[in-house]
């Protein structure tokens, strides 16, 4: 990718993130899937561990695809954030994944 389609990829990822509602969350494989780029989900983990902790974009309710934190150096934060909205985490995974779960494609009607 060159740099205005790394933006551009940077910014949708962005911009799904912003939509996932309190006490939900969703992976990055979801979001990959969502903005087109299905088999980017480590590219979509590049762009959330590098977002700017002010952008407020909720960065905290995207984990990985079985549910397990994936912040490096930050699971206490992370988890902190995600259980002040309701969600349960024992051992860095969420509990009850699959209800709380938000899949953009499913939930927006993509």
């Amino acid at each position: 990718m060159n740099p205005l389609e790394k933006q551009a990829f940077r910014q949708a990822v962005y911009d799904i993130v912003r939509l996932v509602p309190k006490g939900r969350a969703t992976s990055y494989g979801a979001i990959a899937r969502a903005i087109g780029f299905s088999n980017f989900s480590r590219m979509v983990g590049k762009v959330m561990s590098e977002c700017p902790s002010d952008a407020k974009i909720p960065a905290h309710r995207v984990v990985n695809s079985q549910g397990f934190l994936s912040a490096k150096g930050t699971f206490n934060t992370q988890q902190e954030r995600l259980e002040a909205e309701g969600i349960v985490v024992k051992n860095d995974k969420i509990k009850n994944w699959r209800v709380v779960f938000w899949d953009p494609m499913r939930e927006l009607s993509m």
